[in-house]
């Protein structure tokens, strides 16, 4: 069952949509390193959770007496954990559950500095080897107009100037991208050197422009490892009623619900499960890595990486394709 393909999210543990006991934090820790191959990698930042993601993450290896070695941490950074003066945090409204703090975007070389830093102190002891800014197409995206775009993206190129120092330093082995933009990815990679990038809803069983999987397989045909992640949209394709972190309903999102109801029909003809299908798209494109995976629950750990090996039949594809459910093009045979 163990699989090194897997990157597990550490979202769930800065109470993402719902607030999960420590305990189950720890197990769900626990189990992530019970049955995946060593070092097992954790994708974690600051955003999440104001911090408590990290926090939680760096109290649970040390309890488990986990040896540094066999753990590598990927913290994406631009997010700074701040005081909590209102009822609810500010800077991700109706998201992270029961968390004490609030957080504040830093995206300079200063403020990348103290992302970092404050990282460090809340991994309690435990450092982290990749490194990355995180939602850099955010960021730029909230400019209200092209010339305080352009001067955002100056202070991005700042931000990884900082991560390049801190690589030169010997403090982080690796410099990626993580973004749901991909354009804003394909930007960047022109006028910085990264080691990683993580594809966030842009390579998924419902959505893959072609024009993605053939920036993928740039990036691979220059040694840039591709991590694709948030495959299920916030849990939308698997039951949920998340997509792509705001909730939907049936009335104001009449296709998104049609389109999950055929597919849920052809994996139920087929004996396939959503999950599974899910995975085996994102994981099986040319070009991907590996997956980012993340759970609220620790007996669905083991589960999560068998899906990874998981036998699906060449016409459960072919049904989806006939329906129009994904792409013509998409290279599974």
């Amino acid at each position: 069952m163990k699989n090194s393909r897997i990157i597990f999210g550490t979202s769930a543990l800065g109470n993402l949509y719902t607030a999960i006991p420590f305990n189950d934090k720890k197990a769900i820790v626990e189990q992530c390193l019970r049955h995946a191959v060593k070092p097992v990698i954790f994708d974690s930042a600051g955003k999440y959770g104001a911090g408590l993601a990290l926090e939680v993450l760096g109290r649970c290896l040390k309890e488990l007496n986990v040896p540094k070695g066999d753990v590598i941490i990927s913290n994406k950074l631009g997010w700074y954990r701040t005081p909590l003066k209102t009822p609810e945090p500010t800077f991700e409204r109706g998201v992270w559950k029961e968390i004490d703090y609030d957080a504040a975007q830093h995206i300079s070389y200063e403020g990348i500095m103290e992302c970092y830093k404050q990282g460090n102190v809340l991994l309690n002891g435990y450092l982290p080897q990749w490194v990355s800014i995180h939602d850099p197409d955010e960021y730029l995206a909230a400019a209200g107009d092209e010339q305080t775009r352009e001067m955002r993206y100056k202070d991005l190129l700042a931000a990884y100037k900082a991560l390049a120092e801190l690589k030169r330093m010997g403090k982080v082995s690796r410099i990626g991208i993580g973004a749901k933009d991909w354009r804003v990815i394909q930007r960047l990679h022109q006028d910085i050197q990264l080691d990683w990038v993580m594809f966030a809803n842009s390579i998924t069983i419902m959505k893959h422009p072609k024009e993605v999987l053939d920036f993928v397989k740039v990036l691979h045909e220059e040694g840039v490892e591709v991590i694709n992640s948030a495959i299920f949209h916030s849990g939308f394709l698997v039951g949920t009623n998340y997509f792509d972190y705001r909730l939907v309903t049936e009335a104001t999102d009449k296709e998104l619900f049609q389109w999950r109801n055929q597919f849920i029909e052809v994996c139920d003809i087929f004996g396939v499960r959503p999950a599974e299908a899910c995975v085996q798209f994102a994981l099986n494109i040319a070009g991907i890595d590996k997956i980012a995976l993340n759970t609220t629950r620790p007996d669905r750990v083991s589960r999560n990486i068998s899906m990874v090996s998981a036998d699906i039949p060449d016409k459960f594809w072919d049904a989806l394709k006939t329906r129009g459910l994904i792409s013509s093009y998409y290279p599974f045979r």
